[in-house]
Order: C-alpha cells, then structure tokens, then sequence
C-alpha cells in the first residue's frame, strides 16, 4: 500500500528514490546478489527496479516499505531474466517457486510487502554487504574499475556522479562497470565472502579502493576544486561501514582515524573563495572537534588489537599528531619523523619519502630535508609529478636560493593539473620576484 505520508507525484517519486537508494543501495544489491548468485545480474535487475519506481511511485505514491518494494520488483526482473534464458529453465522454476502465491499475476503493478525473509534476511545483512565490498575490489579487475564499481554498487552512486567525481567522461565510468561485471561473470566470481585466509590478504585491496576514494575527495587530482568532500564523505561512510562489518580489523580502525582526523581540518583548508589555505594559515579554531574525537577514538582501536599499527595506522598517527597540535611550531615534529620512517618501512613510497623529508625540514631545517629531496630527483622516482618540485620550491625558499626555488615552483606549477593548488604554487613562484 502507498504511504499516504508520501503524495504521488514526479519529483517527489525522484527524491525518494535516490534516498533509499543512496541509504540502503549496498543492502539491496548484496541481497539480490545472494538470491540470485550472479552479481552482475543482481546490480542490472537493481537498476531496472530504480527506473521502475520512478514510474511507480509517480503515479502510486512512495510504498510504505520502499526497500521491500526494489527488493520484491528486483527478484522479479531476475525471474524475468531467468525465463528469457532457456538454457536455464531449471534454475528459473527453483527461484519461481520461491514466489508468493499470486505474484505472478499480470494484473499486479508492485509487487506484495514485506519480502520474504529469503531474501532480505536480517541475520545476513552484514556478511552480504561485506561479500559485495570483497567482489567489488576483487583483484581480477582493474583499479579504476574497483574504484567504479565500489562507487556504483557499494556507495550507490550513479554513473553521473562518479565521472564528475573524477572528471572523467560518464561514458567512460559506463563502460568501467560494465566491464567490470563481464570481467566477473567471466572469472566465476562466486558471490559470498571469501574464506578466512583469503579475507585477511584482499581486505588490503578493499581498504586501498577506500583510501582512494577519500583521497581523491581530500585532495582533488585535477579540476578547480581543491576539496570534493562528498567524495571523501562517502568514502568515511564506507568505512564506518567496514569497520562495524570487521571490528577486529585493526587496519580498517587505522583507516577510518585516517580519514576521520584528514577531514577535520577540510572546514579550515579553503578560503571564502575556495582557495586553498595552507597548514600554517589555518584557523584551528574552524577545525571539527568531533570529527577529531572520533579519528581519536578509532586510532585508540587500532593500537589496541596488538598487532602494531600498519599503514592506515600510522597515517593515522602522523594525522594525529597535526590535529592535537596547538600550532605548526608546536607540532611534535621529531615523533612526525620518526612515524614516516616506520612508515617507510612497511609501505615504501616515494611520496612517503618526500613527506618525510617536508617533516625533517620543519623538525631539523631545510637543508638536510633537500638533499633527501635531491636523492628522489637523482632516482627520477617522481617524474611527473608536481609535488616533488613543489616541495623542493618550498626547501631552496626557506635556503635563500631563491632563482632555483622560483624555477621549481614554476615547474611545480605547469605539472600541477588542479588548479586551485596551482595557483597557490604560481603565487609563491610570483612572491620571489
């Protein structure tokens, strides 16, 4: 029955609609998935059930159980399909038994509530949503196609959404989710969690689709915008998830403080006109406390399995030890050191190299930090990127060479593709003379 809270209508029809899904969409699809056993199936017949709500609830109002509704009209498409596949009738009779009697009936527009527990059982929820995480980064795909899918099925958003995200044709997100569910299809992707063992050695791959998520909302790669929070904010959204899904994890704690404690600073980080604000300019005060609290909080967890922290974690601490920091002078940067050489250890990097070398800069001075800065020029490590002339700017700045260092800035500045950050390089490039 229509929920008479929810008058019939278009645009109302439209927003509720993207709030069940953008709520519930990892829910939905985990289900079908598991009702079904074919995950690319299971993500198609969910979109045809959205496209099928639009048109329903226009004309019928919102259901009063609108997950019921999408789940109830998903497994119906997924009979539909099975029937169009002759060559498996059998499997079609299997899953048309399971209907209530008088489903079928053609005179039925939506379909009955509540599904049955079959389907939406609420002992499973966890696992399926944690089983659609793990095949959604599963290592036969690629990682911009983890990314895409992870968005699409997991975060529930739409092909639209994920291309400006990424600014990126949506065409070209299409065809990554396409190819990534035949890519499934094709390695016999089985759709429930992975064995034990094998959990623990893909969650790395789970978490790493997370962590570009968030970065590419923290600090956006190209475009206008230094920010895309709510690209960060969802990846947060997944993993609070994940967490709750894996408690004992320590690196999905680790993740979580990481990007908790990174985002805390975002209200501070740009300027009334969106342009960047540097550390040592931000108003601590425009920080999220909260947020703050619970990267804390989080990172106290991930200390706590035991284990030593892993790589989220001690990103996580080095967060840490900014956002408890009074100021920039105040910041214990030898503790920052040392945490990037741990950091090095268990996750070398050039980026981390460089990020360490920035740390012995403001811990030791500038000229020690150069000629680790000078060891990632010599191995060309780096090549293309901004960020290493950008800081090596920065070091030759605060050296008084400064010829050299408007040279990098100005280097720095024609790499960078974001052009928020590049007006800030062009700025100290233009401070120089």
């Amino acid at each position: 029955m229509p929920d008479p809270s929810n008058p019939p209508g278009p645009q109302a029809a439209r927003r509720a609609v993207e709030a069940v899904w953008r709520i519930e969409s990892a829910r939905i699809v985990a289900a079908l998935a598991r009702y079904t056993g074919d995950f690319a199936l299971a993500e198609d017949v969910a979109q045809e059930a959205l496209a099928e709500a639009l048109v329903s609830w226009s004309r019928e109002g919102t259901p009063a159980n609108p997950v019921g509704w999408l789940l109830a009209t998903g497994r119906r498409r997924a009979i539909d399909s099975y029937r169009r596949r002759s060559a498996l009738a059998e499997r079609y009779a299997a899953l048309g038994g399971q209907l209530a009697e008088g489903q079928a009936s053609a005179g039925i527009q939506a379909p009955p509530e509540p599904v049955d527990d079959l389907l939406w059982d609420p002992d499973r929820v966890d696992d399926d949503i944690l089983a659609l995480m793990f095949i959604a980064c599963h290592p036969v795909l690629s990682p911009e196609a983890r990314v895409a899918l992870t968005l699409r099925a997991v975060a529930g958003l739409g092909s639209e959404e994920i291309a400006r995200a990424f600014l990126v044709p949506v065409p070209t997100v299409q065809a990554r989710i396409t190819r990534a569910k035949k890519t499934i299809a094709a390695a016999g992707v089985p759709f429930g969690l992975p064995p034990a063992d094998e959990r623990r050695k893909r969650l790395g791959g789970v978490l790493s689709v997370l962590y570009v998520i968030f970065t590419e909302g923290s600090t956006a790669t190209a475009g206008d915008d230094l920010l895309r929070p709510d690209l960060a904010y969802e990846a947060i959204r997944l993993a609070r998830m994940l967490t709750a899904l894996l408690p004992e994890e320590p690196e999905v704690s680790g993740l979580l403080a990481l990007c908790e404690l990174t985002a805390a600073r975002f209200p501070a980080r740009t300027g009334p006109d969106g342009e960047p604000v540097l550390l040592e300019d931000q108003d601590r005060r425009r920080w999220d406390r909260a947020a703050i609290r619970r990267g804390l909080a989080a990172l106290t967890r991930a200390a706590g399995a035991g284990r030593g922290l892993g790589p989220y974690g001690l990103q996580a601490a080095i967060a840490a030890c900014h956002a408890t920091a009074p100021s920039v002078a105040e910041t214990d940067w030898e503790r920052i050191v040392l945490l990037y050489e741990a950091l090095g250890r268990v996750a070398p990097s050039a980026v981390v190299e460089l990020n360490r070398a920035v740390a012995v800069a403001m811990a030791t001075g500038p000229e020690q930090a150069l000629a680790l800065v000078d060891e990632l020029v010599a191995t060309d490590r780096l090549s293309g990127s901004h960020l290493l002339p950008g800081v090596r700017g920065e070091l030759l700045r605060r050296l008084g060479r400064t010829a050299e260092a408007r040279a990098e800035l100005e280097l720095a500045a024609r790499l960078c593709r974001n052009t928020a950050e590049r007006s800030v390089l062009l700025r100290k490039a233009a401070a120089l003379g």
